[in-house]
This record gives C-alpha cells, sequence and structure tokens, in this order.
C-alpha cells in the first residue's frame, strides 16, 4: 500500500506521542529503591561514566524501570561522543533502518525523529544517517527522556569498597568532590582502559608535526599542506578525505599490508542469534572469532574509500609500513621500505590500544580485575597479547573479581564500553545492538538492587496496609438447614 504523502508532523507531535506510548506502557516505573546513605552521605543508586550513545540507553533502561542513573561526561554539554569532535565520516556505517537505541519504542528511534521534521518521503530518499544528524538525535534522545546529565566532569579515580559501594572521586571545573555509589556503569568508549595505539617512531617527534584521529584537529590548517595518514583503516579513509577536502595539497596513504581486506566480517553478527547467544558461546569460540577478525582486520567502507580516491592528489601506497619519522627545520621525512616522503603533518590512523596503566583513574580498580589471561589458555596459532588483556566479564558485563581479597563492589562495576566486546559480543558502540546489552545491564541492576534491599521490601511487604477486602462485601450464611438446595431428607435415610 502506498504511503502516505502527508507534511512531517514535527517533534512536538512525536514527542506528545512517545509519552502516550509510555502511558500505556505504564512507563517509567515508579520509584521503589530506599535511599541509602553512608557516613553522612547519600549513596547513588547508579552512576554512569560517560553519557555518549551507550551511556544514555543504560540510563534510560534504568529510569524505564524505575532506577534514577546519574551519568558524568567530562565533554561539555551536546558534545558527548565521537559523533560532533573526532568522528569524520560523513554518515554512520550502519544502515539506516536500524533502531538503535530505541529501547524497543518506535517514537524513540532515529526513524520516528527524522520523519517528523521531514517526512516519509525525505526517510525514503535517505542513502545512510549523516553522522551530525545522528548527534542531534541523541541531543533531542537525552531531552525528551529528561536523563540528568552531568557535563565537564573528569574522572580522578574509582576505588570499590568492601561494603558494596564505590567512591568516585570527581573534578568539575578545577573543584574536585566525591560521589558514593552502589553500582557504576562505565560507558567510556573505544579509548577505555587505554588509549590511541601509538608507534614507537612518533616517540621523539615534536607533536606539532604529527596527530592521532582519536583527538580532535583542526583541519583547516592542512589547507596547502602534505599529509601523510597512516594506516587503511575507515578511520584512516575518514582522516584522508577530510585533509583533501579541507584543501591539503596531496595525501600520501601508507598501508602496512600488500592490500586492503576485502570484506567486514563484523557485518555478518547483526542478527538476533548472535545478540542473544553470543555470551553463552564456550571461550574457545569467542576466542576463535575474535583472533579471526583481529587477525583478518576489516575493509574501510566502500563509500569512504571512494571519497578518497574522487580525489586526484592522494595516493594509495600498499607495503609501507612507516620504519622511522625524522623532524627537520620546516617538515618531517617519513621513511619506508619503498622509499621517503617529505610532509608537513603525519595523522596516525592506528586504532586503540589496551593498557591497564595509561589511566589512573582505574588505580584502584586494575589489580581487582580478572582478564582473559587469567582465565583461558588459547592453541599457540591463537596467541594474541591484546585479547588477554581484556577483562573477563560477566553475562551482565560485570567484572569478575580476580582473588578472594577483591572488595566485594567489583561486582557492581560495569564495563559498558568496546572491552567488553570479547566477552558479550560487538554490542557496545555499535548500534545494531546498543538497546538489547542496555537492557541486559539494566535488568541485572534492578534484579540486584532488590536482592541487596530485600530486608527493606520484605518490611515493605508487611506493612503494606491497603485492605483488599473491607468485610462488607458477603453476608455469611446461616445454618444449612436453613438455606441449602441440598438439603438432607433424614426420612429416607431412616
Amino acid at each position: 500500500m502506498p504511503h502516505s504523502s502527508a507534511p512531517p508532523s514535527g517533534l512536538p507531535a512525536l514527542e506528545a506521542r512517545l509519552q502516550q506510548d509510555l502511558e500505556w506502557l505504564a512507563l517509567p516505573a515508579g520509584r521503589w529503591t530506599p535511599r541509602v546513605q553512608r557516613d553522612g552521605q547519600p549513596v547513588q543508586d547508579v552512576v554512569v561514566i560517560g553519557a555518549g550513545m551507550a551511556g544514555l540507553a543504560v540510563a534510560a533502561a534504568l529510569q524505564l524501570q524505575g532506577v534514577h542513573a546519574v551519568l558524568y561526561d567530562r565533554a561539555a554539554r551536546d558534545y558527548e561522543g565521537p559523533w560532533a569532535t573526532i568522528a569524520r565520516m560523513e554518515t554512520l556505517r550502519s544502515p539506516k533502518h536500524l533502531t538503535g537505541p530505541a529501547l524497543g519504542l518506535p517514537s524513540l528511534t532515529f526513524r520516528a525523529w527524522y520523519e517528523a521534521q521531514f517526512g516519509r518521503e525525505a526517510w525514503d530518499a535517505l542513502d545512510k544517517i549523516p553522522r551530525l544528524q545522528w548527534m542531534d538525535y541523541l541531543r533531542w534522545y537525552r531531552r525528551v527522556l529528561k536523563l540528568e546529565v552531568r557535563n565537564e566532569h573528569e574522572l580522578i579515580s574509582l576505588v570499590p569498597r568492601d561494603d558494596g559501594v564505590t567512591v568516585l572521586t570527581l573534578s568539575h571545573r578545577g573543584e574536585r568532590h566525591t560521589v558514593l555509589a552502589r553500582h557504576v556503569v562505565l560507558a567510556l568508549g573505544m579509548d577505555a582502559f587505554g588509549g590511541p595505539s601509538l608507534p614507537d617512531v612518533v616517540r621523539d617527534v615534536p607533536q606539532r608535526y604529527w596527530s592521532h584521529t582519536s583527538a580532535p584537529l583542526d583541519y583547516a590548517a592542512l589547507k596547502g599542506k602534505r599529509v601523510a595518514v597512516v594506516g587503511g583503516s575507515a578511520s584512516a579513509m575518514d582522516a584522508a578525505a577530510t585533509s583533501l577536502e579541507a584543501g591539503a595539497s596531496d595525501v600520501e596513504i601508507l598501508i602496512r599490508r600488500p592490500d586492503f581486506p576485502r570484506f567486514n566480517r563484523t557485518k555478518g553478527v547483526s542478527n538476533p542469534g548472535f545478540r542473544q547467544g553470543y555470551a553463552a558461546l564456550p571461550d574457545a569460540w569467542k576466542w576463535q572469532l575474535e583472533h579471526a577478525l583481529l587477525t583478518e582486520q576489516i575493509a574501510p567502507p566502500h563509500g569512504s574509500t571512494l571519497r578518497v580516491s574522487r580525489h586526484d592528489n592522494v595516493w594509495f601506497n600498499f607495503s609501507s609500513p612507516v620504519t622511522r619519522i625524522r623532524p627537520r627545520q620546516h617538515d618531517v621525512l617519513v621513511h619506508t621500505p619503498k622509499g621517503d616522503i617529505a610532509v608537513d603533518h603525519v595523522i596516525l590512523a592506528t586504532g586503540y590500544r589496551l593498557d591497564w596503566a595509561a589511566q589512573p583513574a582505574f588505580s584502584a580498580l586494575v589489580p581487582h580485575i580478572r582478564r582473559w589471561g587469567d582465565a583461558f589458555q588459547p592453541p599457540p596459532d591463537q596467541q594474541h597479547e591484546q585479547l588477554a588483556e581484556h577483562p573477563y566479564l560477566n553475562d551482565d558485563f560485570s567484572f569478575q573479581p580476580r582473588s578472594a581479597q577483591a572488595p566485594a563492589a567489583i561486582s557492581n562495576v560495569y564495563c559498558f564500553c568496546h572491552p567488553a566486546h570479547l566477552s558479550n559480543g560487538h554490542v557496545i558502540g555499535l548500534i545494531p545492538g546498543i538497546s538489547q546489552a542496555a537492557q541486559t545491564v539494566a535488568e541485572a541492576i534492578v534484579g540486584k538492587l532488590y536482592v541487596d534491599d530485600r530486608d527493606h521490601h520484605y518490611q515493605g511487604i508487611m506493612a503494606y496496609d491497603d485492605p483488599e477486602l473491607l468485610g462488607d462485601e458477603w453476608t455469611p450464611a446461616g445454618p444449612f438447614d436453613t438455606h441449602s438446595v441440598n438439603k438432607i431428607d433424614h426420612s429416607e435415610s431412616a
């Protein structure tokens, strides 16, 4: 049946529809957890570190179940996550129809948000979601759900205690304060528990000559400059294209491999079976899959690569690992086995590295976390140092203690970010599985809160005094012989 060509309804109408949907579903649930204090200080039920897509989704899932979460993010308001800061792709990689963090609510999807403003015909004509429109959608998501995000808060330390409470120290505009939390969700993004993977060749090179794709870069300053991009990933294509579009005089892409991989096999995991079943796979299967994906690597997106190659002042240099970068008076000389290249700026698209010592904020947490290297020994041909460093998580994304001496609160801290993918699948930071992952964490926290507060809830049940019956709903019957239709005929029995 052809669709309606009615004009867009507008966001106010969509927001009213969303509120009606929630009302029909009797959501969100009312608050049901007791207020808790320790040492005279209130204890939050849940604190979420990070207010990007993952953090917003888990906070929303908790809110629907009557549990309030406070989110802290180091970014300025409306610039959480990578979308409006370091990301440089024109559009998202995911197909537009995926529902993302909508948590099963049609009115909360990107499509509903888009059609409300631009109409069905515009949606049908849309190929992929523009990156900055996705950021606008997440801003709306935060606003319409009234999620509590406290921006410009940097996490200084996280200390789990034996009483099940975690102490967080945060800095806000130069002033430090502490927050106590019963549960902590770490929605830290790609650089969680580490940071950019920096090759040794830049160790002695002044910072003005190079940058990493994980950090903001003023691409306009590259106009007229010679640029080298190190790497052949999606982020390498994005960096190269943005440099060219900003007016770089030429761009040399330096790729270790003799050719691009041809496939993005992670697209093969986008099905309900993977999302439902991955966590239950034997460890050997999880390791085998992740090892294979890392070894083969992922092809850069078709569109992103074409975005680069349509320029005539770019060169794809295969079999060209960078062996040295030598600063000179006004530029740097990049050495490769195929020759040397003089450039003004080097952009490293070399990904991220898990390095537990890289972020001092987690120094009290790290020694107590069980890792894959503690729990699983892979076959000799599947050894991988980085995989072995990944956290070995429970199905609900919570950390497992490394020893009996670990503080009890370890199990109430959740790795809801990229390093969770080996334990629980490719669902964090990726649009296809984020709702299910957020609901998994929320349901686990809700259940734990109830169990931990069982005495409070028991007392509440026993103190419940809203009578179901008042005593005047019936009239007691008299003796059977005065009313029963089944009277006994004693003369017959005689």
